[in-house]
């Protein structure tokens, strides 16, 4: 299992605040808009976005308003992994292994996405509305995103 850290000094937010951009499925020629700001407050990232006039930005943004499209990804970087073996947990004892944790990681865009890899972030979502998915079940449907396959 992969974790991205978002604790004090994990994320390196420069390249999205200086000039991230709003992509349709992590597509880089589907351009959606720019990302305003992007910040992580109470262990969790978040970024407010701008979308473009364009037709096509237009066309997402109204399946976002309309609730069809409701998640987000991020594209990123690690520069730092700390590996968490099996029955094992971290120094600071937030996480347990086996798993792999990004303690240093860069954000390279954010994207609408229609399938995403973790169902528990996407737009306008807050801790009130996560869904209540288990930390195996969560792991299995990011294997089956990642495989293309379905259950």
């Amino acid at each position: 299992m992969e974790v991205l850290d978002h604790g004090e000094g994990a994320v390196n937010l420069d390249r999205l605040n200086g000039s991230g951009v709003l992509l349709f499925n992590h597509d880089v020629n589907r351009v959606l808009g720019k990302v305003l700001r992007a910040w992580v407050e109470n262990g969790r990232g978040y970024a407010e976005v701008e979308f473009d006039t364009d037709g096509d930005a237009e066309k997402i943004f109204g399946k976002v308003a309309s609730g069809t499209l409701k998640t987000t990804s991020v594209r990123y970087t690690v520069d730092t992994w700390e590996t968490v073996k099996a029955g094992a947990a971290t120094a600071d004892g937030r996480f347990a292994g086996p798993c792999e944790i990004a303690r240093r990681w860069t954000p390279l865009e954010v994207s609408i996405v229609s399938v995403p890899a973790d169902a528990t972030v996407g737009v306008g979502r807050s801790e009130e509305t996560v869904p209540d998915l288990s930390l195996y079940e969560r792991q299995i449907q990011i294997n089956i995103n990642r495989m293309g396959g379905s259950q």
